[in-house]
């Protein structure tokens, strides 16, 4: 008899969200790039070369067993960024005219 395949785990589920295991990329923000800028898993891979491929399909894998938490938690920073530009508008950056 032969013994069971262990598969490698990709996701480490121990902080307070969700990351690739051995990285600080955030599952959340791999399924962002995939649903919001329809990045492609292979272009996920190429703007983050220190993940494989594996461990953004694992990625996506873990966001839709858990779709309704990590999007509730998209939804909290967008309110919490909605405060802080509340809060603390942005600086008007244009430069004074050089005309008289």
């Amino acid at each position: 008899m032969q013994a069971a395949r262990t598969l490698p785990v990709h996701v480490d589920e121990t902080g307070p969200r969700p990351v690739v295991v051995g990285t600080d990329i955030k599952v959340a923000q791999i399924a962002w790039e995939y649903e919001h800028h329809g990045m492609s898993p292979d272009e996920i891979v190429d703007a983050h070369s220190h993940i494989s491929l594996a461990d953004v399909h694992a990625a996506l894998a873990y966001f839709y067993d858990h779709m309704d938490a990590i999007r509730a938690d998209w939804r909290v920073t967008d309110e919490i960024i909605a405060e802080m530009m509340k809060r603390f508008p942005p600086r008007d950056r244009s430069r004074p005219s050089s005309e008289p």
